[in-house]
């Protein structure tokens, strides 16, 4: 598949940096750079308010169109597993319905038509932040698309020494690939029988589709699963290779019981691995969002159950 590098610089220091990869070639369509801070949402519209942080700092914008079918989903997902991949902390992760819609979308600080575009039917919105020793990265992601393109905003702001030590010149950097960016869902979005090392590697993660877990229950079901046997493999011929399993949920019940919820999820599947394909511990440990990562809405039976599902993250090729 045609792919284009988005590289996501956030600091002038090596230790303030993330990379990310964005599916299907690209083009700039506004940049900026600014002293003083962003206020970001970090939570859902709810009791006729959107939750919001203050980030003081360097802020840096970009908007990018994507021609070409991706959906928004198809465009924020591999990113969110990245970001999660590299230590990065989701504050909030949401759709249009779930964001709050409307009241939502004007609460985020958006650069204007035709450099951005929001379908207020068709957007999602991710906030994430990295503490580190020279200060903290926040960044957010909004997606939407139109009848053509999708597009993608990024805002990085930069706090601490972080920001006092940066240059005042543009801290994203995106390299495009070549292509018209036009294709289906991804590779590595979903396991593919026989190809889940393929792409792993890739893609940087892979969701398990073929495990199976019921609403509330933290038990992986007996199987046997494909996926697990062909991740068991790669890892035991792969001592250097290490990866999260991270779970998720689908909207049943208050977060802090699905963050629960999808924690134990994913470390059945580690405690799979481990006993029953002999994995060593030391290469896959688990993690868990809840319901802030949908893949599908929560309003159906078949979304919800989509939305119930564990990716393995690879996090380390030394």
């Amino acid at each position: 598949m045609i792919r284009a590098a988005l590289a996501l610089l956030l600091s002038a220091t090596p230790a303030l940096a993330v990379t990310l990869e964005l599916p299907g070639a690209a083009n700039v369509t506004a940049a900026t750079t600014e002293t003083g801070g962003l206020r970001l949402p970090v939570g859902v519209f709810a009791e006729g308010q959107v939750p919001t942080r203050e980030f003081a700092g360097q802020v840096s914008r970009q908007a990018w169109e994507v021609p070409g079918d991706l959906t928004s989903y198809q465009l924020l997902d591999p990113l969110r597993a990245q970001l999660i991949a590299q230590g990065f902390t989701l504050l909030v992760d949401c759709d249009t319905i779930t964001c709050g819609g409307f009241d939502f979308r004007f609460a985020i600080d958006v650069m204007p038509e035709p450099a951005m575009h929001v379908d207020l039917g068709d957007f999602r919105y991710l906030a994430a932040e990295k503490p580190g020793e020279d200060g903290t990265e926040a960044i957010s992601l909004l997606v939407s698309r139109s009848a053509t393109a999708a597009f993608l905003q990024v805002q990085v702001v930069e706090t601490g020494a972080a920001a006092q030590g940066a240059d005042n010149g543009q801290a994203i950097t995106i390299t495009p690939g070549q292509g018209d960016g036009k294709g289906p869902v991804p590779d590595g979005i979903d396991y593919q029988p026989g190809n889940l090392a393929k792409l792993l590697e890739a893609n940087g993660f892979v969701v398990l589709d073929d495990l199976t877990f019921g609403t509330g229950s933290t038990e992986l079901g007996p199987g046997p699963y494909a996926s697990l046997a062909e991740l068991a493999a790669y890892l035991n011929a792969h001592a250097d290779r290490k990866v999260i399993l991270v779970g998720h949920t689908d909207s049943t019940g208050g977060l802090d019981i699905n963050i629960a919820v999808s924690r134990r999820r994913a470390a059945s599947v580690v405690e799979r691995l481990a006993t029953s394909y002999g994995v060593p511990r030391n290469q896959i440990s688990a993690e868990a969002v809840g319901y802030l990562a949908p893949r599908a809405s929560n309003l159906t039976e078949a979304g919800r159950t989509a939305n119930r599902r564990v990716e393995a993250v690879l996090i380390s090729t030394e």
